[in-house]
């Protein structure tokens, strides 16, 4: 683990600058447009705007908190630590049950049961039924292939990333309304009464 990553879980909050020749990813701009994209891993624009490749960002000067995953986990998926604890689990032991993941892990079986379908629900686990010897069948919930969960993660990620900056740039457009509208006046006061109710 790097200083960085043990300084972020040690509940730190240094920021950090976008950096492009270290990062693991990579920012491009269409200089006509302005329209931004991320790629994981690139040197080369992954798409082109205008007939012509994007450019990459080479200059960010706005610094932000480094993510945490649990932070990430429960923004992005609505999954807290025990939503990735119960996952790790069953990737790792799996097939299991509900009541055999809440035996392991020590977690209540009612909570086990909404975890576990959330889970189903993004794809990072999948459910089966399982005849018991006894008679009757059982829920039991297994891990899916690793490289689709990385593919199903990474578009959920970018699906609640660009809903992030649509609220964003509507916040922007907003601010600019008013302030235009209202040139005499401080935004701070009013800006977030300003903005739709529904967006907040």
């Amino acid at each position: 683990m790097s200083e960085g990553e043990r300084s972020q879980y040690a509940g730190t909050t240094e920021e950090i600058q976008y950096d492009p020749s270290s990062s693991r990813y990579d920012l491009f701009e269409c200089p006509d447009c302005g329209s931004v994209v991320l790629a994981l891993g690139r040197d080369d624009s992954p798409i082109s705007c205008h007939g012509e490749p994007m450019q990459r960002v080479t200059d960010c000067t706005m610094s932000v908190k480094p993510p945490d995953i649990r932070q990430v986990l429960l923004q992005a998926f609505g999954l807290p630590k025990a939503g990735l604890d119960i996952c790790l689990c069953v990737i790792g032991e799996g097939p299991l049950s509900a009541s055999e993941v809440a035996e392991t892990l020590g977690y209540d079986r009612s909570t086990m049961t909404r975890y576990l379908n959330k889970l189903v629900e993004l794809g990072l686990l999948r459910r089966s039924e399982l005849n018991r010897e006894g008679g009757g069948v059982v829920n039991v919930y297994h891990s899916v292939d690793l490289e689709r969960m990385r593919h199903k993660t990474l578009l959920g990620f970018y699906i609640w990333a660009g809903e992030a900056a649509s609220l964003i740039e509507e916040a922007n457009l907003a601010k600019q309304d008013y302030l235009e509208e209202n040139p005499d006046r401080k935004l701070p006061d009013v800006f977030w009464e300003s903005f739709p109710k529904n967006q907040q």
